[in-house]
């Protein structure tokens, strides 16, 4: 049985404040797009994982698959499974999707023995996995806040836009996102700002993550100005990076972009 996990860009994002619990509050909108791994579940003898594809740093028995899996398994009389991904959507590039893979994992499982749980139900299970999980649960574009597990029913429409993503070849790790970030709330919440016409977003919508970034990797500085240069009508890092997403009114071919990074046309 198989499943299409999809990637998610962040249309804004703000840190907002540290939590007690050591996680940050933020907001942020996120909104899914296509870009896909490809898992597949079958009965086996014994539970494994197996991945192909761009590579996944890291041991596999200890992937979020298999967590989601033995979630799932401590609940429920779940046979051993045998999970295959082909792994597509890139890696440490801000576009959740090793957060995708375990929520279609939980949505597949349910499918093929006949759970039925609810997807609120689905959705907790995914939120002990990852803070973004979630989100793959449904979806759909919403507003998301607190650990950006929690979220509102948005509507955004970018389907008439041609969608680009540039992906260099650096990896950002959440800790040099997050070092020696401030958290603060925005002037302006972005529940409003996303209300604006796309052609106003530049300038408004912002990722927090993007100053610090871009001084330590101005690779992904440059490529986002190059966007902009190619008539890109809106564009940003994606999470907490490496990858960097247009909005464009047109199909375009950026050859420029293409010799050092990865890009990934209509998604």
């Amino acid at each position: 049985m198989l499943a299409f996990a999809n990637a998610k860009i962040n249309l804004g994002l703000n840190v907002t404040g540290k939590r007690p619990d050591g996680y940050h509050n933020l907001e942020t909108v996120f909104y899914p797009v296509k870009l896909y791994d490809v898992l597949e579940i079958t009965v086996s003898n014994e539970t494994s994982f197996e991945a192909a594809g761009i590579f996944i740093p890291g041991d596999n028995k200890d992937n979020i698959c298999l967590k989601a899996y033995n979630l799932l398994r401590s609940d429920y009389d779940l046979p051993a499974l045998k999970i295959t991904l082909l792994k597509n959507i890139p890696v440490g590039a801000g576009l959740g999707g090793g957060s995708a893979d375990a929520a279609f994992l939980i949505k597949l499982i349910n499918d093929k023995f006949a759970l039925e749980m609810s997807a609120g139900k689905m959705e907790d299970y995914a939120r002990q996995l990852g803070a973004d999980c979630a989100f793959f649960i449904t979806n759909k574009p919403v507003y998301a806040f607190d650990k950006g597990d929690r979220f509102e029913d948005l509507e955004v429409d970018l389907s008439h836009y041609f969608k680009v993503l540039v992906k260099p070849a650096v990896h950002v790790s959440t800790a040099d996102a997050y070092a020696g970030l401030s958290p603060a709330l925005p002037e302006v919440n972005l529940k409003e700002l996303i209300s604006l016409p796309v052609t106003e977003w530049r300038g408004k919508l912002k990722n927090d993550f993007e100053d610090r970034i871009f001084v330590k990797y101005p690779e992904i500085s440059r490529i986002k100005e190059q966007l902009y240069l190619a008539g890109a009508t809106f564009a940003l890092m994606s999470g907490s990076g490496s990858s960097v997403f247009a909005l464009f009114e047109k199909a375009v071919k950026l050859p420029q972009l293409e010799t050092d990074n990865k890009v990934y046309y209509n998604i």
